[in-house]
This record gives structure tokens, sequence and C-alpha cells, in this order.
């Protein structure tokens, strides 16, 4: 039987991390399943059998530190690319219209609704998930903090949440409850955990300001 703690959460969230591949080895066809070599065959194959389907494109995204090559169709979201390419599973697809939150990261320093944002537009830029959160020690106190208060019932927005905190206290390590509050204005909860957020959160800022 699996036991949760922070450590062993910590050491998934490193693993899929670094579990992403640097460099991609095989270009496969999403329509008709064929794998090729290059990202050049896979063109000429598109061309040749899919002439009207925009083929698939390779960026080099950024992900928690870690350069990785991704191939992705055009039209594909950040939310879809993380979930689908990269097994990070963090940034949640829920209303995928850019309303709830969960599906927030920071990129370049700001949140993001990866929902709306396309994973093409984002090469050369820093992108930060849950799962890079979880996996540096720093933020242990947050993610305590949260466990400690139950800011989470059902545990589907509170990624969007923890990340949406992260980049706050980034900016402001000593946030006023009303500043939380209006940081995390973006993000819904169903269960209505709402008032225990600012708690945690108040109480993470303390113990970081102490190195604790």
């Amino acid at each position: 039987m699996s036991v949760f703690t922070h450590e062993t959460t910590q050491a998934k969230a490193a693993e899929a991390i670094r579990a992403i591949p640097a460099t991609l080895t095989e270009f496969r066809c999403p329509l008709c399943n064929r794998v090729f070599g290059s990202h050049s065959d896979l063109s000429c194959h598109y061309a040749a059998e899919h002439p009207d389907t925009a083929a698939p494109i390779v960026v080099t995204l950024t992900i928690n530190g870690k350069d990785c090559e991704v191939l992705i169709e055009p039209h594909w979201t950040l939310q879809r690319t993380l979930q689908f390419r990269l097994n990070l599973t963090g940034a949640k697809h829920m209303c995928n219209k850019g309303v709830c939150g969960s599906c927030t990261v920071i990129i370049d320093g700001r949140t993001a609704l990866s929902c709306t944002v396309l994973a093409a537009e984002c090469e050369g830029k820093s992108i930060t998930t849950i799962e890079g959160i979880a996996a540096d020690p720093k933020w242990k106190p947050l993610i305590d903090a949260y466990c400690r208060w139950d800011a989470m019932q059902c545990g589907y927005c509170t990624p969007g949440f923890l990340v949406t905190a992260k980049a706050l206290m980034d900016k402001n390590p000593n946030p006023t409850e009303d500043e939380i509050k209006e940081a995390l204005s973006g993000n819904i909860c169903i269960c209505g955990t709402y008032p225990r957020h600012a708690t945690a959160i108040l109480e993470a800022a303390e113990k970081m300001s102490k190195g604790a």
C-alpha cells in the first residue's frame, strides 16, 4: 500500500520532470500512427498523404528548468501539451475557457492559464508547473500549510491555487490577507475552501520568512 507524504510526493514530482525526454527520437503521425525518424520525413508524409491538414511542429520548451523538444499540432494549448506529451498532469483540464484557474502555470514569472496559451507561443520562455513547485524543497512550508489547514477537498483545483500562491509569494513574500484574496480571485473551488487558502498562505509566509 502506497503511503503519500511530502517526501514521496516530492520524489514523484522530481521523477516526472526527469522523465521528460530532452530530444525527440521518433516523429509519429497523429492521423495514421506511422512513425518517422525525422521531422522532415514526417512533413513530407503530410504533404503526400494529408495535404489538407497542418503538419505537426517541433517546439523547444523550458519546463521546470529543463529544456525539451516536443512534437505537437500547431493548435495545441500548453495545457494539452503538458498533459499528453510531457505527462505533467498537474495543470488540470477543467473549464478549458480560461475562467477557473485550474490549469494555472507560471510563464516568465507571471501566472498564465495554460488552456488559453498555445504551446507554440512558449518557445524561449521559462515555464513552471505544480510539479516543479512540488519538487522544490523551498516550497515545502506552503504545501504543508495547505495540508494542515485542509485547503483542499477534492483536490482538483488545488494545483492552480498553489501555483498562484507561489507566484504571489515570489513577488511579495509577506502578503496580507487582502492581497492573497486578490491574487487568488481567478481561481475557482467548487468545494468552497476559499477562507483556508489565505490562512495556509499566511502561515507558510511566516514560516518561510523565519527560514523554517
